[in-house]
């Protein structure tokens, strides 16, 4: 839950500037369905996505490549889906993100990707809830 209206956490998530904030250290955008979206790390690399799905206020899709570098296809990428549903004064985040069974590396690779990724939302939406609550 972020204690801010659907529309200020739909810009966070939409705007290249802000994205760049609290998510990456920078980002590149292009906010249509089969638009690039570039997230830039210092420590990371470059990791590159296509937008999916863009319904404001309540969803956004991309599809993300795996490994830094590389353009998402089948195989190497998985679908990230970010719901917002406003509740009260603020509004519930929810990312749901699907397609580890379709990587490559056997089960224990796909079951590694998952806690990772599972692990990084964890803080990426701490960042977002920070940063749209300072």
């Amino acid at each position: 839950m972020v204690a801010a209206p659907a529309e200020r956490v739909w810009a966070a998530l939409t705007e290249a500037a802000q994205l760049g904030t609290w998510f990456a250290d920078s980002a590149d955008l292009d906010p249509r369905p089969g638009g690039e979206l570039v997230l830039r790390w210092v420590q990371h690399g470059s990791f590159y996505a296509r937008i999916e799905r863009i319904e404001p206020p309540v969803q956004f899709a991309w599809r993300w490549a795996l490994h830094p570098d590389v353009v998402p296809d089948a195989g190497n990428s998985t679908l990230a889906v970010f719901t917002l549903t406003p509740e009260g004064d603020g509004t519930r985040v929810t990312v749901n993100e699907t397609g580890f069974a379709s990587l490559g590396g056997g089960p224990e690779k796909q079951a590694q990707h998952v806690r990772q990724n599972a692990e990084g939302w964890r803080g990426g939406l701490a960042a977002l809830k920070g940063y749209l609550e300072k």
